[in-house]
């Protein structure tokens, strides 16, 4: 399914905030040029100064739940712990196999999620991406591609992805994405501004159950219900799918018991559209 970009523009730049990182890399440059020219003999020192800079920069590329490179929602709000709300996010679909599935294991348990999907799937699955919406799920934007070279676009790699990814899902859905998730959760410092431009926010998560790869349910489950709490924000997956030694998609497995250990703790999943605004 091939998607126009011809009449897409971004919506109106919110006002963007240099984050912490960035402007210290920025003093960093600047204060070690000053030294370099001024005292030569102190060259080395600013030059070590500017390769631990670019070595926080990269760590902090790597680190999904990093504030360091603009604003990340990794935990829900305030108001969202007071009222005992957790969310569930399923990443990486729609898979026509496993996502019918964990639909209706949403409807039997009568919780909403929320449905962080790679754009070229819904061009594929356009009637599963709308199944999602008409079941009372929120889809969001978790990139066109999901490239593995995600980290090292920049803004005008960033902003095609993220054009394509927000106009698909619009066209097919009738819904316009308001949160993004990065694949693999890792990016660089250009894209807070073009995801900004955009209407969209980062949204990382609390905790992930690693469930795409080969593991038992119940060792899936321990990582995400292991110091569980009102406010948290729930990593599954229903594409790229890790299986269970019988063969079972595991979020398939691990989703009752999840739904489950929330209500024993007195917690309410609720859709991130809902908790956040």
């Amino acid at each position: 399914m091939s998607i126009s970009l011809d009449h897409l523009s971004p919506l109106p730049a919110r006002r963007w905030r240099v984050p912490p990182l960035i402007q210290a890399t920025l003093a960093c440059h600047g204060l070690a040029g000053v030294v370099a020219l001024a005292r030569p003999d102190a060259a080395l020192w600013a030059g070590a100064a500017v390769l631990l800079n670019h070595l926080a920069i990269t760590v902090a590329t790597v680190t999904p739940r990093s504030q360091w490179l603009g604003r990340n929602v990794v935990a829900l709000p305030p108001a969202a712990v007071r009222r005992g709300e957790v969310a569930i996010t399923i990443d990486d679909g729609p898979d026509p196999e496993v996502t019918p599935r964990v639909l209706d294991l949403l409807d039997q348990a009568g919780v909403k999620a929320t449905f962080f999907c790679i754009a070229e799937k819904v061009a594929r699955h356009p009637l599963l991406a709308r199944e999602i919406v008409a079941r009372g799920h929120d889809l969001q934007n978790h990139s066109s591609a999901h490239r593995h070279t995600f980290a090292f676009l920049g803004p005008n790699g960033y902003a095609a992805e993220l054009a394509q990814a927000q106009q698909t899902i619009e066209t097919i859905t009738g819904h316009r994405p308001r949160f993004f998730r990065a694949p693999a959760g890792v990016r660089n410092c250009f894209l807070d501004p073009v995801m900004r431009q955009f209407g969209l926010t980062l949204v990382s998560w609390t905790r992930r159950g690693f469930d795409t790869r080969r593991a038992l349910p119940r060792q899936v489950l321990r990582r995400l219900t292991q110091r569980l709490a009102a406010g948290d924000i729930l990593l599954l997956h229903d594409g790229n799918a890790g299986l269970s030694p019988s063969g079972e998609p595991l979020i398939l497995s691990v989703l009752p018991a999840l739904i489950e250990r929330c209500r024993a703790a007195g917690l309410r999943p609720v859709r991130l559209v809902d908790a956040l605004h």
